[in-house]
């Protein structure tokens, strides 16, 4: 199995932040065409997070988006841990403060790079 390149990666991590970034009534109806909960969203991002400084160091993303990604990252770290609200549901999207920090911080990340309004991505769930 071949590494993917940095544009691969990089698109990869792209097409996360774009999942969080989106607007929640766009969020649920990729959750509901894909019968995903809403923790997919952060999974996604979590799978994809650890790109990022590879991608810095081969030119590939602005350094100044790390801390951006990071408090992305610390965002979902802390909504998991918080066992006495359910942050992980369809209406949480709406509502949830945690959610809002993360999606305004995901826009400026892909503000930043100069991705605009793109649409989410497709995902193959296997089960």
């Amino acid at each position: 199995m071949s590494i993917p390149g940095p544009s691969v990666r990089r698109h990869l991590l792209i097409e996360a932040v774009v999942v969080v970034a989106a607007e929640p009534s766009v969020q649920v109806a990729w959750l509901e065409k894909y019968r995903v909960a809403p923790d997919e969203i952060a999974l996604g991002f979590d799978d994809a997070f650890p790109l990022a400084g590879q991608l810095v160091e081969e030119g590939q993303l602005d350094r100044a988006l790390l801390p951006c990604l990071q408090t992305i990252d610390e965002v979902f770290a802390e909504m998991t841990q918080d066992v006495g609200v359910d942050r992980w549901t369809r209406t949480a999207l709406f509502t949830d403060a945690g959610w809002d920090r993360a999606r305004r911080l995901a826009r400026d990340v892909l503000a930043s790079e100069g991705e605009g309004d793109a649409p989410l991505p497709d995902i193959r769930v296997i089960r």
